[in-house]
């Protein structure tokens, strides 16, 4: 296959991300780290999140090569199974896990200088914090780019002649989506569980029981809630938005192979648009990181307009950017095209716009969760859950006008709903999601400053440093919040459009396993006695064949597991954190009690044996959820089919979605809500309408940063799992 001049700015792109990424990391190690008790919390800090990830590596990659081995055996022994797929799987899995490890490594040197500089001023702190962020985001639109690319370069060397190669080499692909998905769910679960263990247990005995603030060194667990800062909102989000942004790419490029099948030109075409759209979005994620900056004296809006300038001027750029890559490509309908781009751009910026409202304690949503604590920790709880519920009402229907509007602009508002038509539109929403997510380089960086900037206050904290640096700190660790919350979002928003486009690839493959086990000598034949034909087989006589219809109970059952999955994963996931954390409490409160002088600063506490609970409740307890996502499938598949796993995954997409929003906002309002009343509202810190958010906040842990967050790696690592085992679901019928 020969591959045009232009695809190669997809590599290019990947290495300048890739090149930029170091200048930004080396920028941030030139900084002083501060005086050597800054230098000593920071040495701490750093060697328990290396070691805590070391040691979840060492897990994970046993799990990767048993399913590896599965993959190969589907391949090579029972031929139901492409034989790049185990190779594909493992590059997916190391690539995501090296998205986490240079993310985190940035952090951990980034924290104590992000401090060092705001004792000099803010602008300097926030310049520093964000540039060490944009490196996780650059690793990741790099890596992730520089991966498609690989791949999409070696198979086409294998993959030659007629229209079924793109769909072949597309489908393959999506492959290294499933493993990367794996890694980032693992890295999700056992982050969030990590970080929320330490930082209950750090609250519910520092502040709450024994009255000191947070960050204090006395407090046994405080290093390992920063080191959880890191493994959590760092190395799970890297995994968490690589996957994310490569799923979105590889599933267009899939529905593209797809839908253009017909035309070798043009298909060729539609499978290297997101591709370069991705490409360009590099470029211009890297112009809004030069703009971000603030003036000392910020307040919060100050600080959110300077971050929302880089990521508008990058989604602005882009849009633009757009209309001149499909005009140059000449794709068919390329107007109608750049437009699903917008919608899926527009898309998040309404979402971001959305959750920084009910979050940021500059709106009332947050101030009213704040208020609530003058009647006590409960109102304050009854109030977030209904914030949070209230809050999934605009992202819904953002995304669902997203969804319409992205589809009947790539098929020419055409609602005949052909075969043709439907797998147009299903390319318009594919490459929605690809828009939402091609300035990740930037909206990540926006994210990933946040633990960062948290970091950066506890260093403050426990080194002393001042009223006034800790006042700048916590300046930058409520806007860390917010954007945190805003990136949640944005995430969970491309996961539904991701989602959506994956069914559509689902039943791609689940044509192609049986072609080839037709080829074998397979036969089937539907409830009507009609034989399966593979020559003429389009997306409709597939959904058709297998009775994929509300009338259809199959179809009911997948829609009510499915949903349950998504309930189910959160209780494990919410389960595992109380569990951990309690061993956390325990640990906190027998320190306290039979170390002589820790509450008078005296005496130091073992941060060492706080760090190994987090550690080994961790890795403990993210296994079984991270498998439920891979049975629940396959089980579904082998006994109710086709129509029972179609039904599934849009039962799983619709609630975990739904679920995802709210569980993240309602974390993200009851975090700042605190931060509000630690600012002096409601009597401050140590006040009783403070003692009432810490309890309001720390519900509001697991919910944000362990199964809100985790959701959209379940509701895409069901669908790629799905995809996989496409031939292992023939086999069942």
């Amino acid at each position: 296959m020969n591959i045009p001049s232009v695809f190669w700015l997809v590599p290019i792109a990947s290495v300048c991300a890739l090149a930029m990424a170091w200048y930004f990391f080396r920028f941030m190690m030139k900084e002083d780290e501060g005086n050597d008790r800054m230098r000593e919390i920071a040495q701490y800090i750093r060697r328990g999140a290396m070691a805590y990830l070391k040691q979840q590596y060492k897990v994970v990659v046993i799990i990767f090569i048993v399913i590896c081995v599965i993959f190969a055996f589907m391949a090579y022994v029972l031929k139901i199974q492409n034989p790049w797929v185990p190779f594909a799987f493992l590059t997916g899995g190391f690539f995501s896990g090296l998205c986490g490890f240079f993310g985190m490594k940035t952090a951990t040197y980034a924290s104590a200088r992000t401090a060092n500089a705001v004792s000099k001023s803010l602008d300097r702190g926030l310049k520093i914090a964000f540039r060490s962020g944009a490196v996780m985001g650059l690793v990741v639109v790099g890596l992730g780019l520089l991966d498609i690319a690989i791949w999409f370069i070696i198979l086409s060397k294998f993959y030659e002649g007629d229209n079924t190669a793109l769909v072949t080499i597309t489908t393959t692909m999506l492959t290294f989506g499933m493993g990367a998905s794996l890694q980032a769910l693992f890295a999700r679960v056992g982050g969030g569980i990590y970080t929320k263990a330490a930082d209950v247990g750090a609250d519910l005995v520092g502040k709450v029981e024994a009255d000191i603030p947070e960050d204090d060194p006395r407090n046994p667990a405080t290093i390992a809630d920063n080191v959880g800062d890191n493994v959590g909102d760092v190395a799970g989000m890297g995994a968490d938005l690589y996957e994310s942004y490569c799923g979105s790419i590889l599933s267009t490029a899939a529905l593209g192979a797809t839908a253009y099948a017909m035309n070798s030109d043009m298909q060729l075409k539609t499978v290297i648009a997101p591709m370069l759209i991705a490409a360009v979005g590099i470029f211009l994620s890297l112009a809004g990181i030069f703009i971000v900056r603030t003036k000392d004296g910020a307040t919060m809006k100050d600080l959110l307009h300077s971050l929302n300038l880089g990521t508008n001027v990058s989604a602005v750029l882009i849009a633009i950017a757009t209309f001149v890559i499909l005009y140059l490509l000449q794709i068919e309908n390329w107007v109608g095209v750049s437009f699903s781009v917008i919608s899926g751009l527009a898309a998040g910026v309404i979402i971001g716009a959305a959750t920084e409202y009910y979050t940021s304690q500059s709106y009332k949503p947050t101030q009213g969760i704040a208020k609530a604590s003058t009647t006590g920790s409960a109102t304050v709880i009854i109030k977030g859950i209904g914030t949070g519920m209230i809050s999934t009402m605009i992202p819904v229907v953002t995304i669902s006008v997203a969804i319409i509007m992205s589809y009947l602009c790539a098929n020419g508002f055409d609602m005949s709903m052909t075969s043709s038509s439907i797998s147009r539109g299903l390319y318009g929403i594919g490459i929605a999601a690809v828009g939402m997510l091609s300035t990740l380089g930037i909206t990540l960086a926006t994210d990933a400053y946040g633990p960062i900037a948290d970091n950066a206050g506890g260093n403050a904290e426990m080194s002393g440093l001042g009223e006034n640096v800790r006042k700048r700190t916590d300046a930058l660790d409520a806007l860390g919040n917010t954007t945190a919350a805003t990136g949640k979002g944005f995430a969970i928003g491309s996961a539904a459009l991701t989602a959506l486009a994956l069914l559509a690839s689902y039943i791609e493959e689940i044509k192609i396993a049986m072609v080839r086990a037709v080829n074998e000598g397979s036969v089937f034949i539907d409830n009507l006695g009609n034989q399966f034909n593979p020559e003429s087989a389009q997306l409709l006589d597939i959904v058709d064949f297998f009775q994929v219809n509300l009338m259809n109970p199959k179809v009911i059952i997948g829609i009510f597991v499915g949903a349950m999955a998504a309930f189910m994963f959160s209780g494990i996931t919410m389960g595992a954190v109380g569990r951990a954390a309690g061993s956390m409490v325990d640990e906190v409160r027998r320190q306290f009690r039979e170390i002589k002088g820790v509450l008078e600063g005296k005496a130091t506490p073992d941060y060492e044996r706080c760090i190994q609970i987090s550690t080994r409740s961790a890795l403990r307890e993210m296994i079984v959820p991270s498998l439920l996502a891979i049975i629940i499938p396959i089980v579904i598949g082998l006994l109710l089919g086709v129509a029972g796993v179609l039904g599934l995954l849009v039962g799983g997409m619709s609630a975990g979605f739904t679920l995802a929003v709210f569980m993240a906002n309602s974390g993200g309002a009851w975090d700042n809500a605190k931060k509000m009343i630690e600012e002096g509202h409601y009597g401050g810190k140590g006040s009783a309408c403070h003692k009432a958010a810490i309890v309001g906040d720390t519900v509001g842990d697991p919910f944000k940063d362990t199964s809100g967050p985790s959701l959209n790696i379940l509701i895409k690592l069901m669908s790629m799992v799905s995809i996989v085992m496409a031939g292992l679901t023939i086999m069942g019928l």
